[in-house]
């Protein structure tokens, strides 16, 4: 077994208490685990407090394990748990699993995002279980005047060594939970694990099947009113002026007024992001007399005028950011970004001499991705349940950062943070949307208005028009070679509307001796936030594909290609930033090409490859493709991913599946415009997803076989997919795809 290593003050880290039927609670903080030991000693209070994830053992046996994080189809629900009672040698066929309430007095991460819920949580759920498991042995010691190290535990069971005697865990967890807490645990051997790297069911599967009430959407409660907001047609508008007396005439309707969803005042952090400042809110007794009323209403709007915002990034200093006026023409924005490439652009990195490299060179590579906005368009809309009273407020629904958004709530409502109560549901869709909470203030403040509870529930149409979306990116790569078709200058200039994409130290950075990486924005009043794989999801599709046509020009295989690159930065690297490691970058690129039969040319069957590192993590995908009657089908796809030790394989090949199948209707399809400001795509009659005809006739995923701990998983396998299936299609139609949509530019 291995030891933790004592970082901290153990006693502050872990605390019990015996539950008042019998048995024990173990808690587990982030907050104390990111601290020193004195400083937590100081912070935490002496008596028993709710932490951020714990674990029950009853009288009888049962094990209840709490799962801290929001579960979003990421199965956090399910891993989380597994990790706990790993440690803790449970019976999983005797675990029950309950999602944990927040708490942002007591919890710290309790949301998700950036595919760390698992990677971040890993030793300490781990800790939690294992010194559970240490308690409950020193209580069946002491019970039985035996030695600990005489006593081992199995599936929930504890059995004495030199005897016949044994227990399960409940009939010792109330002496478990008065006994101290040890200062050091041993955490088990990989080689020992019985639950960890075992495929286990989702255990939500039944419940979703069945149709149970799992969402936010779900929420019913007695007396709850039903809301729904108007907000202004385009982006650069505001509320001036509006009519409600016809649609409070209207049957079922209680009332129609404005909001103003934060205060002047208020100093936005992160993921405070709200597209309209003033809305107008129709509250009635069903959904469909609301949706009536809305229709009803007479709303003037009217452009504003540039304004400024004071902000906070997460961890960051306070800054001021500066919203344009102005009717945003995406196509105008399109001319724009090329100017901003060539004037705004400030270097980011430099190693060598790029300038003299292309001077010198035999042959020069240039090419130009371009990639519009995106909605999210998760299957749930953004809805959200509030009931608030003088004193205090309940909320009910889908958010992935409902820690940040109870500081929000607290502000916006002048109410203590601790009046503040948030039930996490499961989402509906997210990775990225339900980030951003402003759905959340909005339905509080009708409900205090209202004096009710109430439910506030987005149409379509609201939703894909209420901002928040993936940014226009483009970038501009150059590639020169040398007589021999050797790469030795490398030259990205990347931006976007309103961020830029670059990753200045990631692969190819590292791997060329003259690299340069420029970086711009342009700024819109369109409002963006985290999508699936932020930037990751654009600079994977770009840079790929143009390393394919530079491996084309240099007349070598495209997986070669890469793998010569990633050997001139493990034996030679250039600089000393290099994101990645090139060992594991490799080493996905040689099981694809070993599992996909790379080489190997199939009967009217292009190919097309590529490889991504983000969120601590590798993946690559093949992606074989036909062109049938001028259709695409994608026949397969291969996925080789290098994310640590995979904790439940079939649940890590869902997500890797899931990633697949998402990044190819993006990439073929996803596109949002806007006209004088207002998006030109309101529904999924305009606004196109991938159909079920569409979606690969086969996928195949591999996990390399790792000990290290676990890295992210939602987010790595959706980026290369984008440029895998770019250089498929050239193959089959002969033609370089340099924008998204795919389908645009196939079909022009």
């Amino acid at each position: 077994m291995t030891s933790t290593i004592k970082t901290l003050n153990r006693r502050s880290f872990l605390r019990v208490s015996a539950l008042a039927g019998g048995g024990m609670v173990i808690g587990v903080s982030w907050l104390v685990g990111c601290e020193s030991g004195a400083k937590t000693a100081d912070v935490l209070p002496k008596e028993w407090v709710t932490l951020n994830g714990f674990l029950k053992i009853s009288d009888t046996g049962l094990v209840t394990i709490m799962s801290p994080n929001p579960e979003g189809g990421q199965n956090v629900k399910t891993g989380m748990p597994m990790i706990v009672a790993e440690e803790l040698d449970a019976d999983w066929a005797k675990v029950i699993v309950a999602q944990a309430p927040l708490d942002t007095a007591n919890f710290t991460r309790q949301f998700i995002g950036g595919s760390q819920a698992i990677r971040t949580s890993w030793k300490t759920l781990r800790t939690a279980g294992a010194t559970a498991r240490q308690m409950l042995i020193a209580a069946a010691s002491q019970q039985w005047n035996v030695p600990k190290d005489e006593i081992t535990t199995d599936a929930g069971m504890l059995k004495h060594l030199g005897s016949t005697r044994s227990a399960h865990y409940g009939e010792v967890a109330s002496l478990a939970a008065s006994l101290p807490v040890p200062e050091d645990v041993p955490l088990k051997e990989i080689s020992d694990f019985k639950i960890i790297g075992t495929s286990q069911k989702n255990v939500e599967a039944k419940n979703i099947v069945t149709g149970k009430p799992l969402f936010g959407i779900d929420t019913y409660a007695e007396g709850m009113l039903t809301a729904m907001i108007v907000h202004p047609p385009a982006f650069g508008m505001k509320l001036k002026s509006f009519d409600v007396e016809k649609a409070k005439a209207m049957p079922g309707i209680k009332a129609v007024f404005p909001i103003k969803v934060l205060d002047d005042a208020y100093v936005r952090q992160h993921f405070d992001t709200c597209t309209f400042l003033e809305v107008i809110a129709v509250v009635g007794t069903t959904t469909w007399e609301v949706m009536n009323a809305k229709k009803a209403l007479n709303v003037a709007w009217e452009p504003f005028e540039t304004y400024t915002e004071e902000r906070v990034p997460y961890g960051g200093q306070q800054y001021t950011v500066t919203i344009p006026a102005g009717l945003v023409h995406t196509e105008s924005l399109k001319k724009e970004m090329s100017v901003s490439a060539k004037k705004s652009a400030k270097t980011v990195r430099r190693d060598g001499n790029p300038e003299e490299a292309f001077k010198k060179a035999a042959k020069i590579v240039e090419a130009t991705y371009v990639a519009p906005f995106l909605a999210h368009n998760c299957m749930e809309p953004m809805n959200f349940y509030a009931d608030v009273k003088e004193d205090s407020a309940q909320l009910s629904g889908s958010l992935q950062k409902a820690e940040l958004t109870e500081h929000v709530l607290a502000a916006r409502l002048q109410l203590p943070l601790e009046k503040i109560d948030i039930q996490m549901t499961r989402l509906g869709g997210g990775y990225g949307r339900r980030s951003y909470s402003h759905w959340a203030v909005e339905a509080a403040l009708i409900s205090q208005k209202m004096k009710a509870p109430v439910k506030l529930v987005y149409s379509r149409e609201d939703d894909m028009t209420g901002g928040i979306y993936r940014p226009m990116y483009q970038a501009t790569f150059r590639a020169a070679l040398d007589a021999q078709n050797e790469l030795i200058g490398l030259h990205v200039n990347a931006g976007g509307v309103p961020e830029s994409p670059l990753y200045a130290n990631r692969f190819p950075a590292g791997a060329v001796a003259n690299y340069l990486a420029e970086s711009w924005t342009m700024n819109t009043n369109i409002t963006i936030g985290s999508f699936r794989a932020p930037r990751s999801n654009f600079m994977a599709a770009s840079e790929q594909s143009f390393l394919d046509e530079v491996a084309e020009a240099a007349g070598k295989d495209p997986i070669d290609f890469r793998l010569e690159l990633l050997q001139n930065a493990k034996e030679n690297p250039v600089g000393q930033h290099n994101d990645y490691d090139p060992e594991r970058y490799a080493s996905v690129l040689h099981l694809l090409k070993e599992k996909s039969n790379w080489g190997v040319k199939k009967q009217g069957v292009s190919r097309g490859v590529a490889a991504y590192f983000c969120h601590n993590s590798y993946a690559a995908q093949v992606v074989d493709v036909k062109i049938k009657n001028n259709q695409v089908q994608v026949e397969k796809v291969y996925t080789a991913v290098d994310c640590g030790l995979v904790i439940n394989p079939d649940a890590a090949k869902n997500l890797c599946e899931g990633a697949v199948v998402d990044a190819i209707g993006t990439a073929l399809y996803g596109e949002l415009g806007f006209t004088e400001g207002k998006p030109d795509k309101t529904n999924f009659d305009t606004y196109r997803m991938i159909r079920m005809k569409e979606a690969p006739t086969e996928i195949e995923t591999y996990f390399v076989q790792s000990e290290i701990d676990p890295t992210g998983l939602g987010e790595p396998a959706y980026p290369p997919v984008f440029a895998a299936l770019a250089n498929a299609l050239y193959k089959a139609k002969g033609k370089r795809i340099y924008e998204q949509p795919f389908i645009k530019q196939m079909n022009s």
